[in-house]
């Protein structure tokens, strides 16, 4: 029988995409949004290939299926690049998974710097750059014709835009590392480094826009329907991806607020056997008249319920001291509860794990001092009282 978290890693996977296995021990997975871009590929370029090449037939529908898995491979070979430079480094590499969007690398907790940063980012160009060359002499060596010669072409073509795309200077492409790291060499701060690389992302989406769609438009001409479909889609992911790396820069920014002990609001521990008599003889706060919350614990100290405060009051004074005080609570999550001295990205990687919005806080000797709820945590990171149905953020580059 498999392990639990070999099952929990093969469901997520089935869940994402199929896996394709392991590169040298990185997972692959193939994302199923990858076969729209494969669809699109045939249904756009398979008329353009046989109106230009008739005697191919319905081959050149084939022909445009096997431009799409070109493309596939060349994105794979791009992300083990990045993967691969970043073993150099120790850092480890999750997953590599490979969509609509081309793909992504996928790692996990790592110490970076800007030059580190910038080796493994433009690793995955440069592959691109190797394999548009290595085609290109292909190409030319051989003598390719017909349709070897025509996904030879193909090949050179799409590496070498692969190449030239990913390192325009703003995030999520490549080249913002580049900005990113200049900007954190010179700051000191890497936050103001991807804040920067951020909107140099959109000023690129701006300008894309504004080549292959206003500036035709505007001209009288008629730009073709399908460029014109391709650079909105590419421009909105990447009008999304260059928000995300602004907003996760300012939630790293605020990282040193994120503070169990700080953060939490005072609690008190009582045994799981006790009654609402003993709630209600806990100390209470003069000007508020609020008692602490009540962290309900096993035998063993874990703690295991919060007491409702609301219930607590409902209960009548002469029924207090033999109403159970599980009878006045809601379980939480398994294993929600956190050392006071629980920081930062450590300890918002172990919330975002948990069950539930409340954690008990527990001293260096296990007792209970504090009820830690994600709200506060939320507000901590983003400066704002968080909205329904907000959760938190895990790590994921």
């Amino acid at each position: 029988m498999a392990d639990t978290d070999t099952q929990g890693s093969t469901a997520q996977t089935r869940k994402e995409g199929i896996s394709l296995g392991r590169i040298m021990g990185i997972p692959v997975v193939l994302a199923y949004s990858w076969f729209i871009i494969a669809a699109f590929t045939v249904v756009v370029y398979g008329p353009v290939l046989e109106s230009r090449n008739p005697e191919l037939g319905f081959t050149a529908y084939v022909v445009a299926f096997t431009y799409a898995v070109l493309l596939l491979i060349s994105v794979l070979v791009h992300e083990l690049a990045h993967a691969l430079t970043a073993k150099i480094f120790h850092w480890p590499t999750q997953k590599i998974v490979l969509n609509l969007w081309g793909g992504h690398t996928q790692f996990e907790s790592f110490t970076s710097s800007p030059g580190r940063s910038v080796l493994v980012a433009l690793a995955g160009p440069a592959a691109n750059f190797v394999l548009a060359a290595a085609g290109w002499l292909l190409l030319t060596g051989a003598d390719l014709t017909g349709v070897a010669g025509i996904l030879a072409n193909i090949f050179v073509w799409a590496n070498l835009l692969i190449g030239i795309f990913n390192v325009l200077p703003g995030l999520p492409l490549d080249g913002g590392r580049l900005v990113e790291s200049a900007v954190w060499k010179a700051t000191g701060s890497q936050e103001k480094g991807t804040i920067a690389a951020g909107w140099s992302g959109r000023i690129i989406v701006i300008a894309l826009v504004g080549w292959f769609v206003a500036l035709p438009l505007l001209g009288g001409g008629r730009p073709d329907f399908s460029l014109i479909i391709i650079t909105l889609l590419v421009c909105g992911f990447l009008w999304m991806g260059a928000t995300a790396s602004i907003q996760q820069a300012r939630v790293r920014g605020r990282l040193h607020l994120v503070n169990a002990g700080t953060l939490a609001e005072p609690a008190v521990g009582l045994p799981e056997s006790a009654t609402v008599a003993e709630v209600l003889r806990l100390p209470r706060d003069a000007a508020t008249g609020a008692g602490p919350a009540v962290v309900l614990c096993r035998t063993d100290g874990h703690p295991v319920a919060v007491v409702d405060a609301g219930a607590v009051a409902s209960v009548p004074g002469h029924a207090a001291g033999t109403t159970p005080v599980t009878a006045v609570s809601y379980a939480l999550g398994a294993g929600a509860y956190v050392p006071e001295w629980s920081t930062g990205q450590e300890l918002i990687q172990y919330l975002s794990r948990l069950e539930g919005e409340e954690y008990a806080v527990v001293d260096r000797d296990g007792a209970v001092t504090g009820l830690l709820r994600q709200s506060a945590v939320l507000k901590a990171l983003t400066g704002k009282n968080p909205g329904g149905g907000r959760r938190m953020p895990g790590r994921s580059r």
